[in-house]
């Protein structure tokens, strides 16, 4: 099996939907009531955190890159 470099913006991104996700399936089974405009924060607010986590990381990696190519 190929490995892959890890993702850590996709891993949150996911992370933030799949909650948006769970809350809703637990609303259509009847645990709790969420009201329809939950999702847009959740969304919204997941997807700007996997942007910033991904600015982060690749800042990190692009700096570890250039001490290595000083080495």
């Amino acid at each position: 099996m190929l490995r892959h470099e890890f993702q850590p913006g996709r891993l949150v991104g996911g992370i933030s939907l799949t909650a948006a996700g769970g809350l809703y399936l637990g609303d259509l089974r009847g645990l709790w009531d969420i009201p329809w405009f939950t999702a847009i924060p959740l969304a919204v607010g997941g997807l700007i955190l996997a942007g910033v986590t991904t600015a982060v990381t690749r800042a990190a990696r692009r700096r570890n890159a250039t001490e290595d190519e000083k080495v």
